[in-house]
């Protein structure tokens, strides 16, 4: 941006949020340079903190008159880089929307605007209700950023996805436009631009107000951990478990590296001898809870596990849960750095995959951690690496690609819950043809006609972290980069949350490939979507009340 519209821009900013609420100075924006992804940083050079709906409307509004493209950020716990800003455009920062707006439960519905962390809204309906999505980042990571990346966690397993969950939404449009997609009721006649919506990484709109639902607090809850010799061997477990008709509320596993981590954290007392361990937690009436127990036992001492152990109460059970979530940061303590990547195999392809991981760590001589959600097949590899020893990064780069080629040639996909964003674009025509990203294309260009122009929201992202270009290159020349013409890329404007990896642990937000609703359309991240398009003519019958708001 040159000086004149930089200045313009600034002061148009400020008469909406206020001066204190838009940033230019590059220490105040250095704090929103990267998201949980550090590899990638850049240094926006504006970014305005709107405080309600009404002023990121007006903030958009602005930014399409005076053609800034734009980024919207959440809370920044994305590992995927999809709230990384841009170089030329503003970030439009919804930390400050966190206002619990609605409780209902007689309907078990929440609304909130999109800064509401996730953990905020299980707490908000305790004891009676709670809210299933549960990323390991549920402390920290918003709402927005949740729909924006169709976010999962650990008990998705049974319950579900974001998408799952996400009835009704206010969305700002990329022209400043205000439209409301669905409702309080779980289904709404004609398209189901909702389902689009949820999961696009912020490149069709922003929502500022979202209408969750939330589910009955179940009955009895067990958990219980299953250690095992091999990943292999606990890898069998799940399978007898779920092909017996079992379905955990979670079903996590955790090899001998991220239990070694964990343990620091949590100081849970596992067998420092176990290989691998498996989290499972069971939940339901209690006679159900009871007897699926026992069954649960049984099959893993079957599959070869060496021991088991049942929390004894809610104190132990907290223990075990935060041997899992405490996970990816406790990783900071045995390594400077690491990658985290979220590929999703067939839940039966776990062990040759897990077998190419060990051998790809051993072929790089970087150790690999392995800690995923291992009944949907979901992964969460954390590549370790010491970014100040020369060529290091570029290893565990090239590594954690070829880990995503791994799940891509057993079937699977290239993100379950962590999204696209900035550091799997390259992975996009691995995955998916061309006629599937032109559609993917058309799609965000009927919310925003002008997407076709790189200059417009959420234009293509190019930028990367200091160490990532050789490594993407050597990654392309061996195939493992796709072709991104802007024809055929998906993301040529829109920006969302986080996917991918991080340095120095942030907690996660999984999906097995075809098992989310609305990723298909784009992916999204932890905290608020970013730009997308205006729709030609009605956005869907029943589906959607357009209201049109001061320009």
């Amino acid at each position: 941006m040159d000086g004149s519209l930089t200045s313009e821009l600034v002061a148009r900013l400020r008469a909406i949020a206020g001066e204190e609420h838009v940033l230019t100075h590059p220490h105040d924006l250095r704090t929103y340079q990267s998201d949980g992804l550090l590899h990638y940083h850049v240094l926006p050079p504006v970014a305005v903190l709107p405080a309600t709906g009404d002023e990121v409307r007006a903030a958009v509004a602005i930014c399409h008159e005076l053609r800034v493209p734009w980024v919207a950020r959440g809370s920044g716990s994305g590992l995927s880089g999809g709230a990384l800003p841009i170089d030329n455009g503003v970030l439009i920062v919804l930390s400050r929307l966190r206002r619990i707006l609605e409780i209902d439960l007689e309907n078990a519905r929440v609304v909130v605007e999109p800064g509401v962390t996730n953990l905020a809204v299980s707490r908000a309906v305790a004891p009676d209700f709670f809210y299933p999505p549960d990323p390991s980042s549920q402390q920290v990571c918003s709402i927005g950023g949740n729909v924006a990346e169709n976010s999962g966690g650990a008990h998705c397993f049974k319950y579900g996805f974001t998408t799952n969950y996400v009835t009704g939404l206010e969305v700002v449009l990329p022209d400043g436009e205000v439209v409301e997609l669905g409702g309080k009721a779980v289904e709404a006649p004609g398209y189901d631009l909702l389902g689009a919506f949820v999961g696009s990484e912020g490149t069709l709109g922003v929502a500022t107000k979202i209408t969750l639902r939330v589910v009955p607090a179940p009955e009895a809850v067990k958990t219980l951990v299953a250690f095992f010799d091999s990943t292999h061997a606990a890898g069998e477990a799940v399978s007898e478990i779920v092909q017996g008709g079992v379905v955990p509320g979670a079903i996590e596993m955790m090899d001998r590296l991220a239990i070694d981590a964990s343990e620091h954290v949590a100081h849970a007392g596992w067998p420092a001898e176990a290989g691998a361990a498996l989290l499972i937690e069971l939940d339901g009436s209690r006679a159900e809870c009871h007897a699926r127990l026992d069954e649960v036992v049984s099959q893993c001492m079957g599959a070869g596990a060496t021991g088991t152990r049942i929390a004894a109460d809610a104190k132990e059970r907290e223990a075990f849960w935060t041997m899992r979530k405490a996970a990816f940061p406790a990783m900071g303590r045995i390594s400077p750095h690491y990658f985290v990547q979220d590929g999703v195999i067939p839940r039966t392809r776990l062990g040759p995959v897990l077998a190419r991981i060990e051998e790809l760590s051993r072929e790089y001589d970087l150790r690999v951690a392995n800690v995923f959600h291992a009944g949907d097949g979901n992964l969460h590899p954390l590549v370790c690496y010491d970014g100040h020893s020369e060529g290091e990064a570029e290893r565990a780069e090239e590594l954690s690609g070829l880990i995503l080629q791994a799940c891509l040639d057993e079937g699977g996909s290239i993100t379950g819950e962590h999204g696209v964003g900035v550091d799997k674009k390259p992975f996009m025509s691995k995955m998916f043809g061309e006629e599937d990203l032109a559609a993917f294309q058309k799609l965000r260009c009927a919310f925003d006609p002008l997407g076709s122009s790189a200059d417009r929201a959420g234009p293509r992202r190019a930028a990367r972290g200091r160490r990532a270009g050789d490594a993407r290159r050597r990654r392309h020349e061996a195939g493992l980069g796709g072709t991104r013409t802007k024809g055929s890329d998906p993301f040529v404007h829109g920006r969302a949350r986080p996917a991918g990896r991080a340095q120095r642990g942030r907690p996660d937000g999984g999906d097995p490939g075809g098992r989310r609703a609305g990723r298909g359309a784009g992916a999204v991240r932890d905290g608020g979507a970013a730009a997308g398009a205006r729709p030609p003519g009605r956005l869907g019958a029943g589906d959607s009340r357009r209201r049109r708001g001061d320009r």
